[in-house]
């Protein structure tokens, strides 16, 4: 399982990478991996104001649907449109190009209270 230290994690298994003052939103390895075979994603709005832990995309997969939350609050700048119609790239690269969506207005304080890569293994660890 990859968990790359150049970005940040949450308990329900989303990433933010910060580029500039544009937050990148995926999910991580380990949980594309338990949700099995993705055959579809809701995107976020553009222009949507989330507060961290809202529920903001919707992932299919061969096994059941998924929520997946804002892990700080902000503005969603864009979805990630190549997964309307290959879904799949969260899967087979869901640190690139699997990305979801993307933010910004980042809550600074919410975003250093994350886990690092470190702390985001630890805490899969302990659920093993």
């Amino acid at each position: 399982m990859i968990t790359p230290d150049d970005r940040k994690y949450t308990k329900s298994h989303e990433w933010l990478k910060m580029d500039g003052d544009t937050a990148i939103v995926g999910i991580t390895d380990y949980a594309q991996e338990a949700v099995g075979d993705i055959t579809y994603v809701e995107l976020p709005s553009e222009g949507t104001v989330l507060l961290q832990e809202d529920e903001c995309v919707v992932v299919e997969s061969v096994k059941a649907a998924s929520d997946l939350y804002a892990p700080v609050g902000g503005e969603i700048l864009e979805g990630n449109a190549e997964l309307e119609s290959a879904p799949e790239l969260i899967n087979q690269d869901p640190y690139d190009k699997g990305w979801i969506f993307k933010m910004n207005d980042v809550n600074a304080d919410e975003l250093a209270a994350l886990m690092d890569a470190k702390g985001y293994e630890a805490m899969l660890d302990e659920e093993a």
